[in-house]
C-alpha cells in the first residue's frame, strides 16, 4: 500500500516494543521490500525467568483458556516523565488488562523464532534501547544486534532511559539520532 502511495521512494520499517518483535519477524521474510529498519525497545528476548516448565504451562493455558489474563504491564516503567505515564493511564485507547495466555504463548514463540533466525536479517538496521527499560529486557536489543548479519547495523543504548525512549525527557536526542541515521541512508539511496 505504501509502495503504491509513494512509488519509487525508499521504505523503512519502524517497530517499537511488541511492534519491534512483529517487525523483526516481518524482516525475516520481507526485508528485500525495504530500504532499512528501525527497531525501538524490541521485545525479542525470552525473559530469563521463563523456565521450560513455565513454557509448558503457558502452552497448556493458551490451548485450554486462551483468554486467561496472565501478566499486567507495569505502567511506571513506561517513562521517567510522570506526565507521560499519566497520559498513558488516562488514554481510553490503551489496553489496561492483562496479556492473555494465547498472546503470551505466541509472543514467546515469535521471540524464539527471531532468536533462531536473526542471522537472516541483512538490511540496514538501527536498534534503539533504553538501558533502564523495565518492560523489555535491554539485553534483547544487544542480542538482536549481535545476531543480525547486516554489514550496516547500529545500536544505540541510551543510559538511564526507560521503555518509551521517544517519551523520555531526552526524546529530542533519540529522535535526532534516528533522523541522522535515516538521512544517511536516504543519501546512499540516491
Amino acid at each position: 500500500m505504501v509502495r503504491r502511495w509513494q512509488p519509487g521512494k525508499p521504505i523503512f520499517l519502524f517497530g517499537h516494543s511488541l511492534g519491534g518483535l512483529i517487525s523483526a519477524v516481518y524482516l525475516l521474510d520481507h526485508q528485500a521490500e525495504l530500504t532499512g529498519a528501525v527497531l525501538s525497545g524490541p521485545a525479542v528476548k525470552v525473559p530469563n525467568n521463563i523456565t521450560p516448565a513455565i513454557l509448558f504451562v503457558g502452552k497448556m493455558l493458551s490451548a485450554l483458556t486462551p483468554k486467561f489474563g496472565l501478566i499486567g504491564l507495569e505502567v511506571d516503567g513506561i517513562s521517567r516523565d510522570p506526565a507521560v505515564v499519566q497520559a498513558y493511564v488516562s488514554d481510553p485507547l490503551v489496553f489496561t488488562g492483562k496479556t492473555t495466555a494465547r498472546l503470551a504463548a505466541e509472543m514467546l514463540k515469535a521471540m524464539q523464532h527471531v532468536s533462531a533466525m536473526a542471522t537472516k536479517i541483512r538490511l540496514p538496521i538501527l536498534i534503539v534501547q533504553g538501558s533502564s527499560d523495565k518492560l523489555v529486557d535491554p539485553a534483547g536489543a544487544q542480542m538482536l544486534y549481535d545476531a543480525v548479519s547486516s554489514a550496516d547495523k547500529k545500536i544505540r543504548i541510551y543510559d538511564g532511559l526507560y521503555h518509551e525512549v521517544f517519551n523520555e525527557p531526552e526524546r529530542n536526542k533519540v529522535l535526532r539520532d534516528i533522523e541522522v541515521w535515516l538521512e544517511s541512508h536516504l543519501v546512499s539511496e540516491k
